[in-house]
């Protein structure tokens, strides 16, 4: 006797799953989108303390990077959540754990600090790319060191870097559904849940990952038409 599944794609928008749905995308968005800006200030200043003169910051922003990055994310996310409060003594860790909602900023704090240790490396290389008579022009005008980097280094190193950055944008997405082994209810909680109430994971699951290739397109698109704008002339980028 062969195995007869019944097939019912209407639970991707039959209420009340399809609000599911569209819930699990909104979380989804805002956890990489806040992630995103954590991610990319502070990798931006990681990555610019790898090269500064200073052996103590060198040497800081480096322990940084080489922590964050080789951690998995999993890991991260799992100590930020469980261990973290802890770090804060008992008393004042008891009323972190009571915080509503606690789960889901953990999942954007941790989200936003593993990747920024891949956007620090990436900065890192942007300013290897950059030669030593560039630095020097610009110190050659009366800049300080602080201004060489805010008005000149850093702006050109994020052009160099755009393909790179594109890939942590649409990464730092994918990530956050590994947000649900903490219960944030994203796309991916969603579908399972959806699975546990139905028993129709098949269609949960699929329109998950329909929606993951729609946002990842939808974001490499975007960042296909920033990459054209800040282009430098004579690079190849993006087609």
């Amino acid at each position: 006797m062969g195995f007869a599944y019944d097939f019912d794609w209407s639970v991707l928008w039959r209420q009340p799953y399809g609000m599911w749905l569209v819930r699990g995308i909104w979380l989804t968005l805002k956890i990489g989108f806040l992630g995103w800006i954590i991610a990319l200030f502070w990798g931006i200043v990681i990555g610019t303390l790898r090269v500064t003169p200073w052996r103590w910051l060198r040497f800081i922003s480096t322990a940084y990077t080489e922590v964050f990055r080789n951690i998995p994310f999993l890991v991260q996310l799992f100590f930020w959540y469980y261990a973290g409060p802890m770090l804060f003594g008992e008393h004042l860790g008891r009323q972190i754990n009571q915080i509503m909602g606690l789960n889901y900023y953990v999942a954007i704090v941790a989200l936003g600090l593993y990747t920024a240790s891949r956007v620090a490396e990436h900065m890192r290389a942007g300013f290897a790319s950059i030669g030593r008579e560039q630095y020097q022009a610009v110190l050659s005008t009366g800049m300080t060191q602080y201004q060489m980097y805010r008005y000149v280094i850093i702006p050109y190193a994020l052009r160099i870097i755009m393909p790179p950055l594109t890939t942590e944008f649409l990464t730092i997405f994918k990530n956050s559904s590994i947000a649900m082994t903490i219960g944030v209810a994203e796309i991916t909680f969603m579908s399972y849940r959806i699975d546990a109430e139905t028993f129709h994971g098949l269609e949960a699951t699929t329109g998950a990952m329909f929606i993951y290739l729609v946002l990842g397109l939808t974001v490499v698109r975007l960042m296909g038409i920033i990459e054209s704008k800040f282009k430098i002339p004579g690079m190849v980028g993006r087609d």
